[in-house]
Parts: structure tokens; sequence; C-alpha cells
């Protein structure tokens, strides 16, 4: 059967792991070509040293219904984002939808390390990789976006605006990394808005990435053993979900209602009626300001 996003042409650029993963994936479930981007390939890995490459990605992409195209680009590198799309345009004709979920900050940041004591190359460097990213990718983009009206901006990000604003978030360089993010999305939103375009920022919420689930020692299908280590881990969610989320979004044809608005994997499956993998619908910003940030006990009781 075809899907909702047959036809459509997707960037995911980030797309080696976690969200970037999970969202490419949904968005071949639901038919579209996802061009995916990274440092890590078959061939060479990047700084992390981790097993996960953009073919990996891209073949999941194809497997699940759509058509995956791995290409190697670090998205620090203009002249390698202006060929990537170059090559999206003479292949394709057209980008209907960027996702930018470049991070690779996790070894980066020091918890709770004030701007004074932490390292000032690797803050520096955590900005450039999750802030100067985003924005060359949408320099060289976002001309191609507009060539047909309905084009959907993603910039992903951890936390909501709402939740962000009130919150300190790891140390100086993390909480101004994800803060950018978000005011990226609301002026795009202004920028795009005019032109027949919408941007959004989206959040996970606590998500069960292939790096979170090592931290914990376990896998996917026996993550519940961390329970024990950490009770509110079980609001969790699959990377999946948010690649439902945005698959939700880009085949929405009134996604223009949410244009420059933060967003999150949780509040949208109640607007769309998508669920996680489980067939449950963790709603993990809700859990964290009613259960887990007051400091009552661990219960997921309403919230997936």
């Amino acid at each position: 059967m075809p899907g909702p996003l047959r036809g459509r042409v997707a960037l995911v650029a980030g797309a080696t792991r976690g969200a970037g993963r999970g969202i490419a994936r949904e968005l071949g479930a639901a038919g579209a070509t996802v061009y995916v981007t990274g440092r890590s390939t078959r061939a060479r890995r990047s700084e992390y040293d981790r097993p996960e490459t953009i073919e990996d990605t891209a073949d999941l992409v194809t497997e699940a219904g759509g058509h995956g195209v791995a290409v190697p680009v670090d998205h620090l590198d203009p002249a390698a984002v202006r060929a990537l799309v170059d090559r999206v345009a003479r292949e394709q004709g057209r980008l209907d939808l960027l996702v930018n979920d470049i991070w690779g900050g996790e070894k980066l940041f020091e918890w709770d390390t004030p701007v004074w004591e932490h390292d000032l190359d690797n803050g520096l460097r955590l900005l450039r990789l999750a802030v100067e990213t985003h924005a060359i990718t949408s320099h060289f983009a976002l001309p191609l976006l507009l060539r047909h009206p309905g084009g959907l901006v993603v910039e992903v990000t951890d936390g909501t605006a709402d939740h962000n604003r009130d919150t300190y978030r790891v140390n100086f360089f993390y909480d101004l990394a994800k803060a950018s993010v978000l005011r990226m999305a609301f002026a795009l939103g202004h920028e795009l808005g005019p032109r027949g375009a919408s941007a959004v920022a989206l959040t996970p919420g606590w998500m069960r990435s292939e790096i979170m689930l090592e931290a914990y020692g376990v896998r996917e299908d026996n993550w519940r053993d961390a329970l024990d280590r950490e009770p509110h881990f079980a609001i969790s969610e699959t990377p999946r979900y948010t690649g439902r989320a945005v698959a939700a979004l880009a085949a929405d044809p009134e996604v223009s209602r949410f244009n420059g608005q933060s967003l999150s994997s949780g509040g949208l499956a109640r607007v769309y009626g998508f669920t996680d993998l489980d067939g449950s619908r963790p709603d993990a910003w809700r859990y964290l300001a009613e259960v887990q940030g007051p400091g009552r006990p661990a219960d997921t009781t309403g919230y997936r």
C-alpha cells in the first residue's frame, strides 16, 4: 500500500543513530525517499567510535518501505553541505522535509560544571556541532525546500520551550545549545511562514537511544531491567516514537498551524493518535513536570 509520504523527499541531517535514525526509519515506513547524513560510515567512524553507520540507517529506511540514501557529510563544512543539497536537487528536484538533528555532543559536556571550570574547547565544539551545523544546513537546503509549497523544517532539540525557559539544563554550553535550537525554529517559522513553508522544534522524551541503553547496561528487549537503578526510566520511549511524530507532521496538510512552535513526541501522540512500539503513548515532559520534578514516587499511570 502506498504510504502517506510516497513521492516526498526528506533530508535527515544527523541520522547515524538515536532520534535521527528513528525519524529516518519512520519516514521510510511512510514511503518517503530519505537522504540520511552523518560522519560515521562503514569505511570510517567519527570520533564517537561507535558501530552505528549511516549506511545501516539507509538500509533500515529501505527495509521499512521507503528509499534510503546514505551520504557522508560533515555539516560544519559548508562546501560539503552545498554538495549534498545540489545532489538532492539533481536527483529529486525537490525537498519536502528537512530534519536538523545534528548533535554529537555526548562526549563534550560536563554535568553541573560552571562555564569557568568547563573545558573551553569542548564547550565551544559542542556549540559548533549543535548550533552552527543547523544554521549551515538550513542556509543551503531551504531554497530547495521552498521550490514547492508546504515544506517543513523540524529542529530536533532536548526540552520544550516551557521547560527549558525555567530549567537549568546540565551546564552553560548544553543549556545554550538546546535553547538556541528552540529559537531557531521560532525564527525559521517567521521566515518560512510567509513563503508557504513551516518550521517547528521537536523534543523526544527520555529516549532509549543506543547510547542511553548502553549507559544503563540494557538492550531494547530488556530495558525495564534498568528500573531498579532508575525507576523514572519507566517513562522512556524508543527513538521511533519521535520518528512517528515527524512522519505525522510531514503528512499533515495543516501542519502550518504549528509553525514556529515547540512540540514534543508525547504531545503530538495525543494530537495524531500514534503510539510507541509497545502500543503506549509516553508523555515524558508532563511526567517530568508532575511526577519526577516534584519528587513523587515513580508511577507512569496516566502518563503512558
